[in-house]
């Protein structure tokens, strides 16, 4: 069983420290919660429509993570309020997309990408997340585990 103690834990947390940063900031936001990482993710490499996404997701989590349409709308919808996505107004179809896979029940599918604030977002989520496992392997190194 893996004992970590409250120093260690901070000590994972501690990439944006919350005293003294302003309403809004990265360290609002952080941690993310997986599906929240597994969208931006998936948006970091290239703008994607919904069914894309939700197909990265199943990829990039080995089929672990698998969101339903409403709820991969719903975080969507929270990411563009948080200005971390934003939705394209004309979707072209990719290379390997045809005209009829860009279009749902007679509606133009939307596309999202990646803000710069997203951008900076998930690599903050990235640094904290390489941070927790640095921590939890120095301690279980400490401990004799490998």
């Amino acid at each position: 069983m893996l004992i970590m103690s409250h120093t260690d834990i901070i000590s994972a947390y501690e990439v944006y420290p919350t005293m003294g940063s302003s309403p809004g900031s990265d360290a609002d936001l952080l941690p993310l919660r997986e599906p929240t990482f597994l969208i931006l993710l998936s948006l970091a490499s290239s703008e994607k429509h919904g069914y894309s996404i939700l197909k990265d997701i199943a990829e990039l989590s080995q089929g672990k993570v698998r969101l339903s349409t409403g709820t991969l709308y719903e975080a969507l919808a929270r990411l563009l309020d948080q200005g971390l996505i934003e939705r394209l107004a004309d979707v072209e179809p990719a290379s390997e997309e045809t005209q009829e896979s860009i279009v749902h029940r007679g509606k133009p599918r939307k596309a999202y990408r990646l803000t710069d604030a997203g951008r900076k977002l998930l690599q903050a989520e990235t640094q904290r997340m390489q941070r927790l496992v640095a921590t939890v392997g120095q301690r279980m190194g400490d401990l004799g585990v490998e």
